[in-house]
């Protein structure tokens, strides 16, 4: 789907398009399989733990160039 004149709007303009977009979207009606939830619940827990490593923007961006 492509939005007519999308490129009229400046980049400020597009997140707050993006966020009006995504809030109006029904989280009450909204379904997750099962099995999406218990591996949310799952990563959740690991965060928790501390069991995940955690990786700051400068260094996914750093491993994004590598992988290119």
């Amino acid at each position: 789907m492509k939005i007519a004149e999308m490129d009229t709007y400046s980049d400020a303009e597009k997140i707050i398009l993006a966020e009006q977009l995504w809030d109006s979207v029904s989280k009450e009606n909204l379904i997750i399989s099962d099995e999406v939830k218990l591996e949310l619940d799952v990563r959740l827990e690991n965060l928790e733990d501390k069991k995940t490593k955690l990786f700051s923007w400068t260094e996914v961006k750093q491993h994004l160039n590598t992988i290119r």
